[in-house]
Parts: C-alpha cells; structure tokens; sequence
C-alpha cells in the first residue's frame, strides 16, 4: 500500500486553522475596542496627576504667603522695638542736656575742630541769638567758573 492510497484527513488542520482564525479575530475586535478605552483611561489618570500637581503648587505658594507674612509680622516688630530703644535713648540725652550749657558748648567745639581736620573749610559762627551766619552767597561766587578773553 502506497501513501497516496489512505485518505488524508484535514479536518484537524481546518479546525486549528479556524481556532487561530477565531483568535486574531477576537485579538483584532479586543484591541479595537481596547485601544480607545485605554486612551480614556491614561487621559484620566493624567488629568487626575495634573490636578494633583495644580493643588500642591497652589499649597507651596499659600505657605510661603503665611512664610512672608509672619516674617513681615516678626521685622515690623522688631522695627518697633528699635523705634523704642530711640525713644528712650533720645529721652535720656535730652534730660542730660537740659540746663547743660556749658558740655553742650564743649561739644560744638569739639566738632569745630574735628571738622578741620577732615578738610572742613567753612566755619558756622552764631551770633548773639545763636544763628549761623551763612556764606551761601560766597560759595555760589567760587562756584562759578571764570571766563578768560
């Protein structure tokens, strides 16, 4: 017997033939009806990171406002605290000084005389009710350049 002469069975071959058949074309119809159903899905868990990150930055500028603003608190008080220490450091040298002629004629001397020696060229002198006599009007002439004809 020859091997032309048995009949050669093809039914095994057409159902695993059919069966992968079946399965692209439920792969296929899965992966069409997938595809989109993910694209929602990884738009929606993006949207939701996006908000997330949104409401943290929002936080991270709402405490470094409180931040500036206890900071702010803080330096006026402590502008205040040294507007007082001025106060009181202001109240102390003027009682000293009432009724003190003669250390507050001592101190004009002395800061006559510290001036020239840091260059200082022009005196104030108070007259008898204690005003400066001003030399404006002399400055102003040595300002002015000389013109040579």
């Amino acid at each position: 017997m020859s091997y032309t002469d048995k009949p050669f069975n093809h039914k095994p071959i057409v159902a695993y033939g059919s069966l992968c058949l079946l399965a692209v074309v439920i792969l296929t119809t899965l992966a069409m009806w997938g595809c989109p159903q993910y694209g929602v899905y990884e738009r929606e868990l993006f949207g939701k990171a996006e908000l997330a990150q949104a409401q943290a930055n929002r936080n991270i500028r709402i405490a470094e406002a409180i931040a500036q603003q206890e900071a702010a608190k803080h330096l006026a008080q402590a502008e205040i605290e040294r507007a007082k220490g001025v106060a009181e450091a202001n109240r102390i040298i003027g009682q000293s000084l009432r009724n003190n002629e003669d250390y507050l004629r001592y101190l004009w001397i002395h800061n006559l005389e510290s001036a020239e020696q840091h260059g200082a060229q022009i005196i104030y002198v108070p007259t008898e009710a204690n005003l400066p006599i001003l030399e404006a009007s002399r400055l102003m002439r040595m300002r002015e350049p000389t013109v040579e004809r």
